[in-house]
């Protein structure tokens, strides 16, 4: 073999290695970041479309809330809902995303705080953060429509009656402090979690949590003037069924960010199922709101029904990838039953919720979270450890949210006088009304 040969035959060899190393290379990195470069941006544009998703709750609520509640209060329960998703992201972004996600646990596994304000470091929007599941700031712009939400829960519990002033001070505190030290616990890899406590999306960590603090707003204000006289129940009518309607379409929408999006990535399977399981058990829970009203109270109330429908979805929201289909059908169902019940209930103790928000979100919370230990398909998920788990919120939370509602109501004073409560908090708070050129008649 002549020396040119031999030099060409070398060349080629070294020719073929640098091509295969081109072919092969780049799948091997890609492999040890777990997804392509294409994947993880189709997974972190997922992650931002369910935040938008979830931002459009916030509307659901409002229409909600402003629906089921009397037409001289509009404009106040619009202004509340505007206000908590403006004091939700930036409470969340200056000192609740680092509480919640420490990083480490200062105080056992129950504090920890990573610093004040927001930095994404080296690797925070490379394929690096999060095995290629989201950037940082996708992550924190998802948490932070989740976090504004608890306050949300609470401002229907306490329409009607409540000063401005003092209930944004509350949403500040509580959504600044209370909801991501209580978030920490299970999604910032808490004692909760350690313990093998599971919520998915929130049955407990949003929805009790709000809930639990609805509860302590109720006690603490007392209920609307002329909602119980001489012992009897006298209802107070919403003044737009079809706003309330709305309201609880765009939540069902926003739910399939809230759950979809939990899944914290684009996994077709996964996000697929959730979409399944949210949609039925929502659906199974207006049939057995349904159900059970008209056998109750002998008609068909729209009310029960928008409720047994988001019965469903907060029922659902704590274990949507971990249970079959027809366990979601189930759980919908029973939380239709149970909201109704609830209803019925709190309105017998006396307890004044205009918008059924204990019902809802902490009556079916706790069936959610409970519901995990029963039908998960996972035998890591056990029932005594979802009740450890949603006892150890309320146990936190309701006194919690007790402290901050008397401390307010010694200092600042929480409920607006008669005259004002008889007239509407649009006019009293605010100067204005809500349907501006219509005669508004005051029943009270």
């Amino acid at each position: 073999m002549t020396k040119t040969n031999k030099l060409l035959r070398l060349v080629g060899r070294y020719a073929t290695l640098l091509l295969l190393g081109l072919v092969f290379l780049p799948g091997v990195a890609y492999a040890q970041d777990a997804v392509s470069l294409e994947m993880f941006a189709v997974n972190n544009t997922w992650m931002l479309v369910a935040s938008f998703l979830v931002f459009i709750m916030h509307l659901g609520f409002a229409c909600l809330e402003s629906g089921l509640t009397q037409a001289k209060n509009t404009v106040n329960i619009l202004f509340k809902n505007t206000a908590i998703v403006s004091i939700g992201l930036l409470t969340y972004a200056i000192v609740g995303f680092n509480l919640m996600y420490p990083g480490d646990f200062s105080i056992g596994q129950f504090f920890g705080f990573a610093g004040f304000g927001l930095d994404p470091g080296s690797d925070g929007n490379t394929i690096a953060y999060a095995d290629g599941a989201y950037t940082y700031w996708t992550d924190f712009i998802f948490q932070a429509m989740f976090a504004a939400t608890a306050a949300t829960i609470v401002s229907g519990a306490v329409a009607e009656r409540i000063k401005l002033g003092p209930f944004l001070i509350f949403t500040t505190i509580y959504v600044a402090f209370i909801y991501p030290i209580a978030g920490s616990w299970k999604w910032g890899a808490g004692w909760l979690d350690q313990m093998g406590f599971y919520d998915f999306a929130g049955s407990t960590l949003v929805h009790s949590v709000g809930g639990w603090a609805a509860l302590a707003g109720i006690i603490v204000l007392g209920p609307r003037l002329g909602k119980y006289v001489d012992g009897k129940i006298r209802p107070v009518a919403g003044h737009s069924m079809p706003l309330a309607t709305i309201g609880v379409f765009l939540l069902w929408l926003g739910w399939y960010g809230f759950n979809g999006g939990s899944v914290l990535s684009a996994d077709p399977e996964l996000v697929s199922l959730v979409f399944v399981t949210t949609s039925l058990a929502s659906a199974a829970g207006v049939i057995g709101a349904m159900v059970t009203s008209w056998s109750v109270q002998h008609k068909p109330d729209l009310s029960m029904v928008l409720n047994g429908s988001l019965a469903g979805l907060v029922g659902i929201t704590a274990g949507a990838d971990t249970v079959s289909v027809n366990a979601a059908i189930l759980i919908g169902l029973l939380a239709g039953v149970l909201v109704v019940a609830a209803v019925l209930a709190i309105d017998r103790a006396k307890l004044d919720d205009p918008v059924g928000a204990v019902s809802v979100h902490l009556v079916c919370g706790i069936w959610g979270t409970l519901a995990v230990g029963i039908f998960s398909v996972n035998p890591d998920h056990s029932f005594m450890t979802q009740l450890i788990g949603l006892l150890s919120y309320g146990a936190f939370c309701l006194p919690a949210a007790f402290v901050i509602f008397y401390v307010l109501k010694a200092v600042t004073g929480l409920r607006v006088g008669p005259d004002e409560e008889r007239g509407g908090l649009d006019l009293g708070e605010h100067g204005m009304e809500a349907y501006g050129g219509f005669q508004i008649t005051h029943s009270r």
